[in-house]
């Protein structure tokens, strides 16, 4: 090739560089937070044709148009159905700051807040399981079973017999999983098929089929877990349907145990966690299952001793906006003596970060709670480029001992407002998952999130920053780069 050739090349291509660059200029950063836009135009800069090329596979964090039309919908039909609620008795002794918490997740959700509910903590693996199975031997009428994850293996074994005498009884089972990590699990095909022979109907959640017409970027994922029977009970919470290791060789080898948090409802929010499931069940086959909701006003009895108000929170990327976060942020602004916040993958981003640290300039108690070893190297180093900072403002960061993943998800706040759900403190929570957190008012409801708290003290350690300042400059580079690479969303 002469000169004049590839000086032409090298023009051509300095001229498509440039073109990526503006291009990216005018796309990435619309409707993008500055600090992911950054990201990605980082990227793109640095290797353009990778870049661009991951863009387009996982650039949009909002599913297809379609998908967040039926969620439209589907929150104007809960709209209708709630329409003529009645604020619990006890909102006029609420904080004002906590009404107008609940206002605006009525707001982004259609999901008011309800009194007259009681709810139990359930913290041992094997016994919240068996205590879904055990009421799924209650139903009358119909089961709905969603979780991120289901596996039929030992641990599980007797929630699917649960579900085969419902089904033997004739009740109507349905079940939700979410496609690609269900999928990916070992013995899926058998899970599923087990599904069939015992006639449970069930769906894939954001199926990653492209030859059947069925996909959006296949990072983005149903998170939730929650079981309900009859619409007079549920579960929810952070546990997924399989063993405590995920039935994953690479876990057990290494010898790690997921250790969890669920909680037993009763009450009016019942309907509203029956809303969520009815809503995915919709979003994912079309059926609008009318006959198996239950309005929250059947459920209303005389209130039970220590009777709690709730308010479902759903999110994800079908919302316009980012329903946990801004409530989790609500919570802690809101906060006047504690805020407990214990996360498995805590990547927060820079509202989280500023609400967390100005709560400690408030002279607040901080503490949080996750695990010592990290199940995912990359989110493990990108949440510990974090402990600096808290550490420095003053926050108490305690350590819960391997093998366990504490994968538990939930937040207290003073002595009477706690949160609980399958949402983690991290970037793809906020925008990337479909999630469903459970706000709690009521005393009784923390004194056992307490109680719990107080387990994971005393089963961890807490982590100091002069121990945190020991840790090794490897270690310390690996946790920034971690920390970029998590704004990529």
């Amino acid at each position: 090739m002469d000169n004049a050739a590839s000086d032409l090349v090298t023009i051509l291509l300095v001229a498509v560089h440039a073109a990526i660059v503006i291009a990216a200029l005018l796309i990435i950063p619309r409707r993008r937070k500055p600090t992911a836009a950054m990201a990605w135009l980082l990227l793109i800069a640095l290797l353009p044709y990778v870049g661009i090329i991951l863009f387009l596979l996982i650039g949009s964090f909002r599913l297809p148009k379609k998908r967040r039309d039926a969620q439209t919908r589907v929150d104007a039909i809960i709209a209708e159905r709630v329409g003529d609620r009645t604020e619990p008795v006890e909102a006029a002794t609420w904080p004002r700051w906590f009404q107008r918490l609940v206002d605006q997740n009525l707001r982004l959700t259609a999901l008011p807040a309800v009194g007259g509910n009681t709810a139990t903590l359930l913290g041992d693996y094997q016994a919240s399981i068996d205590a879904m199975a055990a009421e799924i031997d209650t139903a009358t009428t119909f089961v709905h079973v969603e979780f991120f994850i289901v596996a039929w293996d030992e641990t599980t074994r007797g929630f699917f017999a649960a579900m085969e005498r419902a089904v033997t009884r004739g009740v109507t089972v349905r079940l939700l999983a979410d496609h690609l990590p269900s999928a990916k699990i070992p013995g899926s095909k058998e899970s599923f098929a087990e599904l069939d022979r015992i006639g449970v109907k069930w769906a894939w959640m954001l199926p990653v089929m492209p030859l059947k017409g069925k996909y959006q970027r296949p990072d983005l994922r149903n998170h939730r877990k929650l079981v309900v029977v009859d619409g007079h009970v549920a579960y929810m919470g952070s546990q997924n349907l399989i063993a405590r290791t995920y039935d994953s060789p690479k876990n057990i080898k290494r010898g790690l145990q997921w250790q969890e948090l669920m909680t037993r409802l009763t009450g009016p929010v019942v309907a509203s966690v029956n809303s969520v499931f009815l809503s995915d069940w919709m979003i994912e086959t079309g059926e609008l299952l009318e006959s198996e909701h239950v309005p929250g006003t059947e459920l209303i009895r005389d209130d039970p001793p220590d009777a709690l108000v709730c308010q479902v929170v759903p999110s994800g990327p079908g919302y316009p906006t980012e329903n946990n976060l801004r409530m989790f942020l609500s919570l802690i602004y809101g906060a006047t003596e504690k805020v407990i916040i214990t996360s498995p993958y805590f990547v927060p981003d820079e509202a989280m970060v500023y609400a967390i640290t100005t709560a400690c300039q408030r002279g607040l108690e901080v503490q949080l709670f996750v695990s010592e070893q990290a199940d995912q190297w990359l989110v493990g180093h990108a949440q510990r480029s974090y402990y600096s900072d808290l550490l420095e403002a003053g926050v108490r960061i305690f350590m819960y001992p391997a093998p366990y993943i504490l994968h538990a998800k939930h937040m207290s706040i003073d002595d009477d407002i706690a949160f609980i759900g399958s949402s983690n403190m991290d970037i793809r929570s906020f925008s990337l998952n479909a999630e469903s957190s459970l706000l709690v008012r009521g005393a009784s409801f923390v004194r056992g999130m307490r109680a719990v708290e107080q387990g994971y003290r005393d089963a961890g350690r807490e982590l100091t920053l002069e121990q945190w300042r020991q840790e090794p400059v490897k270690s310390t580079f690996f946790d920034g780069l971690a920390r970029l690479t998590s704004a990529v969303n």
